[in-house]
């Protein structure tokens, strides 16, 4: 049903012209690029040398905690398969580090597209992996989930958030889980993109992503999607508003009276005050980078 055409950036906008007037075409937009759902990291590297062997950092995890504080992680693991053994995850974004000295255990790789060279991109999708794939061991981390399957599927390559989406829910089988870390310029700042990501969107509002998380939660796979950093309410009537070139039929998915992709979106709250001896705000409250609406399902730490 989807094409994807990649021209010099000066193009697009008259290609896109062009190629609505076919008659077999029902629509042609651009896209802007995805970037992931980040805040720029203040932290600095210690100044003394790295020790020999890494030190357990789980007691900083606090998200693995009892509710409210975390999400009870710890007890899932007393549980049968509550550290995840036979479930699948994908994650969706653009780069990782597979190498790394605490994704050893259960990894599969990157399974398509192309891994950006780009640090951001791959230390981004190190520590997302990290966070639900860490290894269960004795240094670093441990993840929420150590026992799953993870893998990955990069954007890049000619792959596409969309067509990434598509293979990752291909390769999944029901109640395995794809993992969306993405967000894209949305309609607020004419989808330009900004290095302070306000505007940004959670991408199923363009209608190839819509399509293919569609098909995958069809497919009986759990896409849990970010929200978005962009700082915005998503139930604003700006996204009713429907771009020059989407299709006629497209209505607002951010509504979900109109259309529900099945995806669960996920916003940014803060932990509790005083972890990392931090104050975010109140435990649980949103912070003010984060997306918000009636389409979000949960949310999670989004500091620290």
């Amino acid at each position: 049903v989807y094409y994807r055409l990649q021209a010099p950036e000066e193009r697009l906008d008259e290609l896109a012209t062009r190629i609505s007037k076919l008659n077999v075409v029902e629509a042609a937009y651009v896209k802007p690029a995805a970037e992931p759902p980040q805040m720029l990291n203040d932290m600095l590297p210690a100044p003394e040398e790295a020790p020999p062997v890494t030190p357990d950092f789980t007691s900083r995890q606090g998200y693995l905690e009892a509710a409210p504080s975390g999400i009870d992680a710890r007890f899932a693991w007393t549980l049968t398969g509550g550290g995840g053994k036979d479930i699948g995850i994908i994650d969706i974004e653009g780069a990782w580090r597979f190498t790394h000295e605490d994704l050893v255990q259960n990894q599969g790789g990157v399974i398509a597209g192309t891994q950006s060279t780009d640090l951001g991109w791959r230390n981004h999708g190190t520590a997302v992996i990290g966070e639900f794939g860490g290894d269960r061991n004795n240094l670093g981390i441990t993840g929420i989930s150590p026992e799953s399957n993870v893998r990955a599927i990069s954007i890049f390559g000619g792959t596409g958030s969309s067509g990434a989406i598509r293979q990752a829910a291909d390769a999944l089988s029901p109640g395995d889980i794809i993992l969306i870390e993405l967000h894209r310029p949305g309609p607020r700042y004419s989808f330009q993109g900004r290095l302070d990501q306000l505007g940004y969107i959670a991408i199923e509002w363009w209608p190839d992503d819509f399509d293919a998380i569609r098909y995958a939660t069809t497919k009986g796979v759990i896409v849990v999607e970010a929200g978005g950093n962009g700082a915005e309410n998503l139930d604003d009537p700006l996204y009713n508003v429907r771009p020059g070139g989407f299709p006629a039929t497209w209505t607002n998915p951010f509504n979900r009276a109109n259309r529900d992709s099945g995806s669960i979106v996920v916003g940014a709250g803060a932990p509790p005050p005083g972890t990392h001896g931090r104050d975010w705000g109140p435990d649980r409250s949103r912070l003010d980078f984060s997306n918000y609406g009636s389409i979000f399902d949960a949310q999670c730490w989004g500091r620290e």
